[in-house]
């Protein structure tokens, strides 16, 4: 998809679009040499991307308080929008493999969009592409734990070091198979997506869990990593998760 844009209809077709696809934005003019050798090849780049990615072709002198919205001071220049806002750019002519590889940074992988179907097929499959993507793993390890197979889980989580979720889905795993007591309500109430209760359940169990207290202070972070750190039940646990541990 390729048009020309200009300041009467720029916000709908670069800002309010590029909420459902990224839009790529050529600040260009016609005295421009540069300019001229720059633009056939992101047509042909995007071109060849089938839809995925949006160009708009925008004249500067002709919309010159755009140019100066965006703080254009030399062209060609290109800004790639995504979500209503700037998500990458770059100034002055550039070989077709850097459009390509600029391009390809907004376009999401195969692998990142089967991962985001989520169903069992889709995630084995995105993990054959990218075996190492952690919105893959984890909730594939999720869904193998739920049906009781634990060993291949825990085999997939050890390949998503730095993911909180999945630390503490590992250490839930390991809470269950060792018999920690006292857990099992917890782990009820994080089943049936009662993270208030699981929280404090697990939190009370801190004082007394002598060696299994690092394993439950993990899921803890899972579930906080879960919930994200604006939602209130969040800032609460933290604290209360700082004082049981301390």
């Amino acid at each position: 998809m390729i048009f020309d844009v200009t300041e009467q209809d720029f916000e709908a077709q670069v800002v309010d679009r590029s909420r459902t696809m990224p839009v790529v934005v050529d600040f260009w003019a016609e005295w421009c040499g540069p300019c001229r050798q720059l633009t056939p090849v992101l047509e042909q780049a995007v071109t060849a991307r089938k839809g995925k990615i949006a160009l708009a072709k925008l004249d500067t002198d002709r919309n010159p308080s755009i140019s100066q919205a965006f703080g254009i001071q030399g062209i060609p220049a290109v800004k790639a929008f995504k979500d209503g806002r700037i998500a990458a750019e770059f100034t002055g002519a550039q070989p077709r493999a850097q459009v390509d590889r600029f391009l390809d940074g907004l376009v999401p992988s195969e692998a990142e969009t089967l991962a985001a179907v989520g169903d069992e097929a889709s995630l084995r499959k995105a993990l054959e592409l990218e075996p190492n993507r952690a919105d893959a793993l984890v909730p594939l390890a999720r869904l193998l734990h739920a049906r009781g197979e634990d060993d291949e889980a825990l085999e997939l989580l050890d390949r998503a070091p730095g993911d909180f979720g999945g630390a503490g889905l590992a250490s839930r795993i390991k809470l269950q198979q060792a018999g920690t007591p006292d857990l099992g309500d917890a782990f009820a109430a994080l089943d049936a997506g009662d993270h208030e209760r699981a929280l404090d359940l697990l939190i009370a169990a801190l004082p007394s869990a002598d060696g299994a207290k690092d394993e439950i202070r993990k899921v803890v972070v899972g579930v906080l990593d879960e919930l994200g750190v604006e939602h209130p039940l969040a800032r609460d646990a933290r604290r209360r998760l700082a004082a049981a541990l301390y």
